[in-house]
């Protein structure tokens, strides 16, 4: 096993990371390094939207806007407000941060930075710089990694976080291009900055990019605090290349198309469930505001076109496809409601079919498919109900550092800051708030060394000899096989439709499949079919936990809120046309003011959120805590 020892880790490599690693070097901290299984990996460089949105202070017009006025929609429900209040302060200095970079968000003459509404938003706070967002944000961090000589290692796969003494002391990898003894590698570190995105790789349905699947499991295998793990978004996404098909994409008006599984049998599913054909349009623009699967938005809102989707894929067993060359039957631009009207009449886009009015309106939507090999001038696009984003996580404090392992720090969307309703496009700004913060405190409570360097040695190489006679014994199925076994489980249980006594059962289930998976052997072909059997440990037991903790939620009686729809025999009907078995149990709103908090294999618990701080701002004062470093003595 190859030692590498470095001051601070950063495991990782999105926009959270690599701004993370960057914000160290200006700190100080110069003895950083990146571990990644690539710098063109993960989410952020491989995502977006039909524009997808960076959310932040408002920087335009006159609108009234403000640090706590902002905290106050980040907060939502079920986050803390001194953590929202972080995100809401920093998120300019960060926005300013990338805009020097060189990310190019769109300003206006006098350098007033436009925006619009996202979901969740009551003003005008969202901003973007076309479909690839965060794509140009990594670019950019990227160039500047390159600019201030951070060392990157790719082609390794995180396999073991490494603790010792009750804090975290460095991370196991593979490297995957070699075997034998070079095979692992011990990346030693006083601090690890924790950069390693969503849960991609547990569901089967997902609009998460194929190269990405996420960590969490190995922070949860090491006792790491979570919170708001039932909370996920969920939303229409096209399937033979993953996006979201959200904001223009909808509001262009497509023709919704069912057909049977070889394709044929067309038909126009959504029109039969609307009084009017004015009115089920109106519902499909407003899913472009409205794109997640919200159970808010039910019975009388946009989740129902999610729903009726989900009925012709999942129960079933058909396709769904957007046409943009035509317009639904009977289309009327005159019979929208009245948003719709102004919203495309504004655009100039109140014309024409649904291409044309989308070629108008954002035509980077339509040559961003082009790219990938789907010309929306001559063919359909297949869609379904997706996993997108976990707003919940790891539980991190207001400097981002796990609230019980020190000198660990999630960042991005493994840190589950956002509670249920984040306004679209803050992930982008918590994952840029996290690297700011994170490295602020490393730089100015986290320099001394302190890491027992002998008893972190020794703990790597104890888990390394574990996994080793893991990797040295023959597979009994494939990692193909197993992971297609979880993520289908994951994505049949733990998505936007769930149920109490299924979800228990499932999660008994995923615990036999980790248990069978932790005995058996993982060895591959190759280094790299051994290295994914190995990452099939911690995304097994990741689901396990995960399903576990929506099991709790549900027994508590949360009922349906975010994009959890609880079904219940006794509930409320979602549309007289569907059967008997479409209702849902209420929301309880008790529990918006409380978070989940999950350690796995000691269970689940209820605390109350924090509210948004009514801090001293009195200068003198502030100004003596800040020269003193008292700011930085977590409370």
């Amino acid at each position: 096993m190859l030692t590498r020892k470095f001051h601070t880790l950063v495991l990782g490599s999105g926009a959270a990371g690599l701004s993370a690693a960057l914000r160290l070097k200006a700190e100080g901290v110069g003895d950083v390094a990146i571990v990644t299984e690539g710098l063109q990996m993960g989410t952020s460089i491989n995502t977006g939207s039909d524009k997808q949105t960076y959310y932040k202070l408002g920087l335009c017009g006159r609108d009234a806007d403000s640090p706590h006025a902002l905290a106050e929609s980040l907060m939502g429900s079920s986050a803390h407000g001194d953590i929202a209040l972080v995100e809401a302060v920093t998120s300019v200095r960060a926005f300013a941060n990338l805009v020097n970079l060189g990310v190019p968000f769109p300003r206006n003459t006098y350098g007033e930075f436009a925006g619009y509404k996202t979901d969740h938003d009551p003003l005008r706070r969202a901003t973007s710089c076309g479909p690839y967002t965060s794509r140009e944000m990594c670019r950019a961090l990227i160039r500047e990694i390159g600019v201030r000589n951070i060392p990157v290692f790719e082609r390794r796969i995180a396999v073991k976080l490494i603790t010792m003494d009750g804090r975290a002391a460095g991370v196991l990898a593979v490297n995957f291009d070699e075997s034998g003894e070079n095979f692992f590698e011990f990346y030693m570190a006083e601090n690890v900055v924790f950069a390693v995105g969503g849960p991609g790789g547990l569901y089967s349905c997902s609009v998460y990019p194929a190269v990405h699947t996420g960590a969490i499991g190995l922070a949860l295998q090491a006792g790491v605090e979570a919170c708001s793990l039932p909370e996920s978004q969920y939303g229409l996404a096209s399937t033979k290349f993953r996006w979201n098909v959200s904001g223009t994409y909808m509001q262009v008006l497509p023709r919704f198309i069912s057909t049977g599984a070889d394709g044929n049998e067309p038909k126009e599913f959504l029109r039969e469930y609307f009084a009017t054909a004015g009115e089920m349009n109106s519902m499909v623009f407003l899913k472009g505001y409205q794109w997640p699967f919200d159970t808010r938005k039910l019975p009388d809102g946009s989740s129902l076109v999610d729903i009726l989707v989900y009925q012709e894929t999942a129960v079933r067993g058909r396709r769904v496809w957007l046409d943009f060359r035509n317009n639904p039957a009977d289309f009327d631009f005159h019979e929208l409601s009245d948003d719709a009207k102004t919203y495309l009449e504004k655009s100039n886009a109140a014309f024409g079919t649904p291409l044309e009015r989308l070629l108008k309106m954002n035509p980077g939507a339509v040559a961003l498919y082009r790219e990938h090999g789907i010309d929306l001038a001559r063919e359909m696009l297949e869609i379904a109900v997706c996993s997108q984003h976990n707003n919940g996580g790891l539980a991190g404090n207001i400097w981002y550092e796990s609230t019980n392992i020190p000198h660990l720090f999630p960042i991005g969307e493994v840190n589950g800051s956002h509670g249920v309703t984040r306004p679209g496009g803050s992930a982008l700004n918590a994952g840029q708030a996290g690297a700011f913060r994170c490295a602020e405190f490393i730089a100015n409570a986290y320099m001394d060394r302190t890491l027992d360097e002998a008893g972190a040695q020794a703990a790597a190489e104890a888990a390394c000899a574990g996994l080793r006679a893991l990797a040295e014994t023959p597979a009994p199925r494939s990692w193909r096989e197993e992971r297609r076994e979880f993520q289908t489980r994951m994505s049949t249980y733990a998505a936007h439709i769930r149920s109490r006594e299924k979800v228990t059962e499932a999660a008994r289930a995923a615990w036999e499949q980790f248990h069978r998976l932790e005995k058996s052997g993982v060895q591959g072909k190759t280094p790299r079919d051994t290295a994914e059997a190995l990452r099939n440990l911690q995304l097994a037991y990741a689901h396990g936990v995960y399903l576990d903790a929506i099991a709790f939620q549900l027994q508590s009686g949360v009922g349906s809120r975010g994009s959890g729809m609880v079904m219940d025999p006794a509930g409320k009907h979602i549309h007289p046309k569907l059967g008997p078995e479409w209702r849902f149990q209420p929301e309880n709103e008790d529990f918006r003011k409380k978070q989940l908090i999950t350690m796995a294999e000691k269970g689940s618990r209820w605390i109350d959120c924090r509210p948004i701080p009514e801090a001293d701002d009195w200068f003198e004062n502030v100004w003596a805590e800040f020269r003193t470093k008292k700011i930085y003595e977590v409370k």
